[in-house]
């Protein structure tokens, strides 16, 4: 499943650059804007219908309760931490890294909004950064779910709600779904208001 994922990411990008350069950015647009909302409306919407179906994981929803958000609480530390880390080692402004990695994999969310908080060269190292975090976490799947089911999902972020989802329920099972949307879905609530919140400590 992998090796097609990254089949279809290289000609996406080899169509892009095409596109791009023969001044085809009307289909560019078409694309971006409209037909890649649509397939995560579909994508959300089979893994709904899998999840509906599934008696057991609704069952264990209920007997968790609120106890589920600790997972993604403890994603967004770490992921914090690991800016902090990184800043240090690289001698980087630690409070604009450890803003870009409060994107928790949302790059789209994460490259701009950096831009307007730390500069334009943050802007650009938020969108890699994240980008990167989505893309290790699908090619490593099939070698850290052998670890445990809640080390894609805790690499995933706030991607595992939606662009990873498939590939988490693929390698570590259908009772991953569940831990995995949900810490998804709280990461992407989050981001926007702790990359803000973090950029205010460096005034």
């Amino acid at each position: 499943m992998i090796k097609y994922i990254l089949i279809a990411l290289a000609l996406g990008l080899v169509a892009g650059y095409i596109s791009n350069n023969i001044g085809m950015m009307t289909i560019t647009v078409i694309f971006s804007e409209h037909l890649y909302n649509l397939s995560l409306i579909v994508l959300l919407f089979f893994m709904g219908l899998l999840f509906g179906a599934d008696k057991e994981a609704v069952a264990n929803m209920k007997r968790t309760g609120i106890r589920i958000l600790v997972f993604p609480f403890a994603i967004a530390l770490g992921s914090i931490l690991g800016g902090l880390v990184g800043g240090l080692i690289l001698k980087l402004d630690l409070v604009a890294s450890m803003g870009v990695c409060a994107g928790y994999g949302w790059y789209t969310l994460a490259g701009p909004l950096a831009g307007q908080l730390f500069g334009v060269e943050w802007a650009a190292l938020g969108f890699t950064v994240n980008f990167l975090r989505e893309m290790t976490t699908i090619i490593t799947i099939s070698l850290t779910s052998k670890i445990d089911k809640y080390t894609p999902i805790a690499m995933g972020g706030a991607t595992a709600m939606d662009t990873t989802l498939p590939v988490i329920v693929r390698y570590c099972g259908q009772d991953a779904l569940i831990p995995a949307f949900s810490s998804g879905f709280t990461l992407t609530l989050m981001a926007p208001f702790t990359i803000t919140a973090i950029a205010t400590l460096a005034h």
